[in-house]
């Protein structure tokens, strides 16, 4: 069973199955919420969003027009994403809304900032704090300010150094079990 919590304003009637949207949260009426979503407190997610399924949104999360999050995407606290590349106050033009895209499983840590226009890869990781300013490839790990890449990372969450090679010297090759 969906459970919105009362202290929200939810325009949408486009939340799937099993989701829990918590306190305080604002989401515009055509924005698309996906099932078993977990949105947290203070929350801001615009008109031309999608979030898939099984979706953790972290609190302190806004989500601006054009951007698109994929299956089993976390996004930690305070993640900051954009939409336009020179922001002007007053100077609102929709049509230099830079889309961007989450691809299925990644990961974005905490007080990452994500800028517009950009793909996160799937299974992807992004450590805590990092600026985000090139598109991610597919199971890489990256961190630091501006984000660099450290090493890969599997489906299952297990990092690798930057050669894939284990402490054995045996080289991994890193696919999705579902090979999409």
């Amino acid at each position: 069973m969906t459970y919105i919590h009362p202290r929200t304003d939810i325009l949408t009637n486009e939340i799937g199955d099993e989701t829990t949207i918590w306190q305080f949260c604002v989401i515009l009426p055509n924005a698309k919420i996906g099932s078993n979503c977990n949105i947290c407190a203070h929350v801001f997610i615009e008109n031309d969003v999608v979030v898939g399924n099984n979706v953790t949104i972290k609190s302190g999360v806004q989500l601006w027009d054009g951007i698109v999050i994929e299956d089993n995407v976390f996004i930690g606290p305070n993640a900051t994403f954009t939409n336009e590349l020179i922001p002007r106050s007053k100077a609102h033009d929709s049509s230099k809304f830079k889309s961007t895209l989450i691809k299925k499983g990644a990961s974005i840590g905490a007080n990452t900032t994500v800028l517009p226009g950009l793909v996160i890869g799937k299974y992807s990781f992004i450590g805590a704090g990092s600026v985000v300013t090139k598109n991610i490839p597919d199971h890489t790990l990256w961190y630091g300010n501006p984000a660099t890449q450290k090493g890969y990372i599997t489906e299952d969450g297990i990092l690798l150094d930057m050669d894939k090679r284990d402490k054995d010297g045996v080289e991994h090759v890193i696919k999705s079990k579902t090979n999409d």
